[in-house]
């Protein structure tokens, strides 16, 4: 509904309810109606311009369930103004309003059920093996802003702008990070009129350089009156429920475009159920809505981050009700805070799908074990919870983040974005370090059960060449990764190198194929036993590294 009419609307109702209708004085009928008539007038005008003033300034929903502080201002104001049986009317329409705005700021400690059905995941217990040669979407975001800030020299007019939110997306198969340019102000908006374009930048390779991609956009975050984007949205769909900002997406043809997440009320303008997005075109304004199963091809994060952070607190508070939430806590489980963008951290799959992903914890302080993990769809909002192997404790985010903190405490060095792998079929957090001042260092991988197994190296696959390594020392079992395939060879050792590492030995051989091997005796107790000119059958996945991962081994004359 359009703002002006919609504040005239509500005029006319605050008129009709605040003005007395009956007298106790009796003047004549022509008085009477100029009084009356001049009342309304009065009121309309005062209450016609706050309201309009009111929903301009706050941008909110204009359903008519919105106003329910203003009903109980107004009911209150007839009531006391009006007399005898019209006073008994307008003080019941006043209680009236009075349980509703009470039914609406109550409706959090009874809707809790609701929102935990609403968020309901799916449970599996461990994700799938991470294929080794894909590279992880893992250039820290921070980072990505201190070389896009650095790159600002090529925005023309570079006074008048500064960078906008940071957001990952998959562009022509290719994992990136995109940001607008957005004013820097309401005058340089007034100049400006327009802003120049956006950046991108690669969220794999740290070596890259950003790009500024031109492309004028009228209606952005930054700015002013009816060309901000977000007001602009909610005068194409005035009664929508959004929930989360406004990102911007990127089509395959470097076409920008800004979306946002709507969807409704769980119950009494309570909580929050996502069910589709609007998308603008913000070189022209263009608006359209789509339902989440509707969404174009490209749009990858079309579940606001908000949105997704919110349903995890749903799913961890209130798995016992709102009670429980604040005082038993029974099985409550604390998402983590340490996400990147709303408390969660946006990743890709071997198909290209993003996902948010969220680690839980213990609401019990000075607890830094993991309870599970989530990953939900940012495409259609489905959700996934695992539960990792019940029989180990796994370490949450913050607890990775405290390794790392002290594992570089002399240089001041941190960890930023945690992400939970399964390498070599070891639940590993994979988390980049940056200094002091924003720049990247390393790649940090430890494992989640087993925190004393720990790398690091410039790149993620260099550090993941050194874990696999690591975890055969330490005792781990490699199972290779989701594409590797397995195979067998004979052959005779050519030579052989072993190292104790704990209760374990790590046996590295090579064959005379000229191929080297490598096998824990955790695995393969008998592999200690391997010396040169041995002939042997092994079973080996295929993962093209120097040292292939040996998941069986038969020595011959000992088995």
């Amino acid at each position: 509904m359009n703002i002006l009419l919609f504040s005239i609307i509500v005029g006319l109702a605050a008129a009709l309810v605040i003005l007395p209708i009956s007298n106790t004085a009796k003047p004549s009928k022509k008085e009477k109606k100029n009084n009356m008539t001049a009342a309304m007038i009065g009121i309309i005008i005062c209450t016609v311009p706050a309201v309009f003033v009111f929903y301009y300034i706050t941008n909110l929903d204009r359903n008519f369930s919105s106003i329910w502080i203003l009903a109980i201002i107004i009911t209150a104001l007839g009531a006391f103004i009006a007399k005898g049986k019209e006073q008994l009317i307008k003080a019941a329409l006043f209680v009236l309003s009075l349980m509703i705005g009470i039914y609406f700021l109550s409706a959090g400690l009874f809707n809790a059920e609701e929102k935990y059905q609403s968020s309901t995941m799916a449970q599996k217990t461990e994700i799938e093996s991470f294929d080794e040669k894909e590279t992880p979407a893992s250039v820290p975001p921070k980072f990505a802003r201190n070389k896009m800030r650095k790159s600002f020299g090529q925005v023309p007019n570079t006074s008048f702008y500064e960078l906008g939110n940071l957001q990952i997306q998959k562009v022509n198969g290719e994992y990136v990070y995109i940001a607008p340019v957005e004013f820097s102000g309401l005058f340089k908006w007034w100049n400006g009129d327009v802003t120049p374009g956006y950046f991108t930048l690669s969220a794999t390779d740290s070596t890259a350089n950003p790009k500024f991609i031109k492309s004028e956009m009228a209606y952005t975050p930054s700015s002013y009156f009816n060309k901000n984007i977000e007001r602009h949205m909610r005068s194409s769909f005035p009664k929508y429920i959004f929930y989360g900002d406004p990102q911007l997406e990127i089509d395959d043809e470097g076409k920008p475009f800004y979306i946002r997440s709507y969807g409704e009320f769980i119950s009494a303008r309570n909580g929050f159920k996502v069910e589709g997005i609007v998308v603008t075109d913000p070189q022209n304004g263009k608006t359209q809505d789509y339902r989440l199963k509707d969404i174009p091809a490209f749009i990858d994060g079309a579940v606001s981050p908000e949105t997704v952070s919110l349903q995890n607190s749903y799913f961890g508070n209130y798995v016992h009700g709102f009670l429980n939430s604040i005082f038993g806590k029974k099985d409550v489980k604390l998402p983590s805070d340490e996400g990147t963008e709303a408390n969660v951290s946006p990743i890709f799959d071997e198909n290209g799908d993003m996902y948010y992903f969220t680690d839980f914890t213990s609401p019990k302080e000075g607890v830094d074990s993991m309870l599970g993990y989530s990953l939900t769809n940012a495409r259609s909002g489905k959700a996934t919870y695992y539960t990792g192997n019940l029989e180990e404790s796994y370490m949450d985010s913050e607890g990775a983040l405290e390794i790392i903190e002290k594992k570089f405490i002399e240089k001041k060095w941190n960890g930023e974005m945690p992400i939970l792998y399964n390498f070599y079929g070891e639940a590993s957090w994979l988390t980049p370090v940056l200094d002091s001042n924003g720049f990247l260092q390393n790649y940090f991988i430890v494992s989640a059960a087993n925190p004393e197994i720990s790398v690091y190296g410039n790149t993620p696959n260099a550090a993941l060449k050194q874990y696999k390594t690591a975890l055969q020392r330490g005792g781990g079992s490699v199972d290779g990764t989701s594409e590797a395939e397995e195979k067998k060879v004979t052959g005779t050792v050519l030579r052989v190198y072993k190292e104790k590492f704990g209760d374990y030995t790590t046996v590295s051989f090579l064959l005379d194929n000229r191929q080297s091997y490598i096998v824990s005796s955790e695995s393969n107790p008998l592999a200690i036993y391997l010396k040169e000119e041995d002939k042997v059958s092994v079973t080996y996945q295929n993962t093209g590294e120097a040292f292939l991962p040996v998941t069986e081994i038969t020595i011959e004359g000992l088995q």
